[in-house]
């Protein structure tokens, strides 16, 4: 018996077995869960290639969070292997790394802007209304964030999405509560994925966590991360919603 056991879950956004949504579908699974994953695109193909390699290779649905369309038919997709939805990972973010990260912040062009902003925050909304009619009450929203009440080296824009989608988070909370859906926030500190390895500069980061956090970091497990987010969709976080829970090693509580 595991803490999700019966769950039905959603992760939005499997890309690569680097990355934190993979991570989650694999302790999802080994914790009772039934899983999606979904992705679109060229990317679809790696992601379908991935699913194998999971201790049960789930479902692979395709969903664009910036295609009205996909998310029209999420629940008819969804529908096709499971009944409903106890949960839903939104593991997604994106700014183009030439225009808007590395220090570029003061040249970072509005149309990019408004591209990071949709796909790193505003689509956290547009996921949770396209998955509403397949939650009940008790179902809980996650997605992931990076500490945005810092101006990190490098990151830049993507901070300023980041701050966007733990606003729409506490937004959410507040609108899916009547619902009984939560949502919720994991921060992690530096993880080594495929969107980490585009941000010049971004190995900065890491060396300050391996100094500062008095848990230590390894940036290359993923899995405490996994275990916040899979927490988070249980039965053991009731009254929870609107939170932002921090897997960084405590770092974030720290001084100079």
């Amino acid at each position: 018996m595991g803490i999700l056991d019966g769950k039905r879950i959603l992760v939005a956004g499997v890309t690569m077995e680097s990355s934190i949504g993979f991570a989650t579908a694999r302790v999802a699974q080994e914790q009772g869960a039934e899983v999606l994953i979904s992705n679109f695109g060229r990317a679809l193909g790696i992601t379908r290639r991935i699913a194998k390699r999971l201790p049960t290779e789930p479902p692979v649905l395709e969903l664009d969070v910036t295609d009205q369309s996909h998310l029209d038919s999420l629940a008819e997709q969804v529908r096709e292997h499971v009944d409903g939805l106890d949960g839903v990972v939104h593991s997604i973010a994106y700014g183009n790394p030439a225009t808007l990260l590395g220090g570029k912040f003061l040249s970072g062009p509005w149309e990019d802007v408004a591209q990071a902003v949709q796909v790193s925050a505003y689509s956290l909304k547009s996921l949770a209304v396209a998955a509403r009619p397949l939650m009940g009450s008790g179902g809980s929203l996650v997605g992931l964030t990076f500490d945005a009440t810092t101006a990190w080296p490098a990151y830049d824009w993507m901070g300023v999405a980041k701050a966007g989608l733990e606003s729409t988070s506490r937004y959410l909370a507040r609108d899916l509560g009547p619902d009984g859906i939560r949502c919720n926030l994991v921060s992690a500190g530096p993880l080594k994925t495929l969107a980490a390895k585009a941000i010049p500069g971004f190995e900065d980061l890491e060396s300050a966590w391996k100094e500062r956090a008095p848990l230590g970091w390894d940036e290359t497990d993923h899995t405490p991360t996994a275990r916040a987010v899979v927490a988070l969709l249980s039965d053991f976080f009731p009254a929870t919603t609107g939170e932002i829970v921090h897997v960084d090693g405590g770092f974030h509580a720290m001084g100079l």
